[in-house]
């Protein structure tokens, strides 16, 4: 089931195309996808093709799987719909490949620009679901961060250029309670870059794919890891991050044990900064 509605959730991707502009061309790209995805439902295909259909057509937020059969994309009855996430499946590498076949938003240099970030789906009355977590989530008020049981997904898309919240969903991988985050993201990376590569979107001698993460990434390992890759990475850094300047020389004659460290640069604070070595500005809206 878990496998079924995550590829509801990535597998109709929206947003412009390269050669947007010919609408004839972007229909026949979706048209082709959708044909795609409907070979890699195995079993079920029909019901899970109207399922797809539902999500997206349906107003609003999807509460529940029953809602889906009042959509008029969907011709079933909420028994089916039922059946077809329980008994459906889908082909999950055929997937992904046909994601990453799809033509990826224009940059005007040409670079590949990827996101990865950690989406959660809550679960906290579902207490016989296998493997949930506790997932951080915004409450209403400021400051009112809470933690509720759910499943926590890694999700990788493709980004757009512009002020737009239109993406292209790679993959979806589901953390589990024993899984290394960062291992789990690095090892995701690089299949999506193998896919990339792999569909002719980035060849020798065009730029490095830029992957963009969320604060909370291991942001040195991550870069150790996918040394060797074609990516680079860069990352948002928390506001109460604290780093630390290289040890002092040690004076001869010093006793004691060596420092490890020098002086800690505290985000926080401003009067730990030193003077900038370069300084950049932009202004926005916000």
């Amino acid at each position: 089931m878990k496998a079924v509605a995550v590829t509801l959730s990535i597998a109709c991707p929206g947003g412009t195309v390269q050669g947007g502009g010919d609408q004839d061309r972007a229909l026949g790209v979706r048209a082709a996808f959708r044909r795609e995805l409907y070979r890699c439902f195995s079993r079920r295909p029909d019901a899970l093709a109207e399922l797809a259909d539902a999500v997206l057509c349906k107003p609003g937020r999807v509460h529940m799987l029953a809602e889906l059969s009042l959509v008029p994309e969907c011709r079933r009855g909420h028994g089916a719909v039922y059946d077809g996430v329980n008994s459906g499946r889908v082909q999950i590498a055929r997937l992904r490949r046909s994601l990453a076949a799809l033509p990826f938003p224009a940059w005007a240099d040409g670079r590949i620009r990827l996101a990865a970030d950690v989406s959660n789906w809550l679960r906290p009355d579902a207490q016989t679901s296998p493997d949930r977590l506790f997932c951080h989530a915004y409450g209403r008020g400021k400051g009112n961060a809470q933690m509720i049981p759910g499943w926590p997904y890694s999700v990788i898309a493709a980004l757009e250029p512009g002020r737009t919240s239109w993406t292209l969903p790679l993959d979806a991988v589901r953390l589990g309670p024993a899984d290394d985050a960062t291992e789990v993201t690095a090892r995701q990376v690089r299949e999506v870059t193998g896919r990339i590569i792999d569909a002719g979107h980035w060849r020798d001698g065009d730029p490095d794919i830029l992957v963009v993460f969320d604060a909370g990434y291991d942001l040195t390992r991550l870069a150790w890891l996918l040394a060797d890759l074609p990516v680079e990475v860069l990352g948002r850094l928390r506001s109460d991050r604290v780093m630390y300047f290289p040890a002092p020389r040690r004076e001869p004659g010093t006793n004691g044990r060596p420092v490890r460290h020098g002086a800690a640069l505290r985000l926080a604070d401003a009067r730990s900064w030193p003077e900038p070595a370069a300084a950049t500005s932009t202004q926005t809206t916000r």
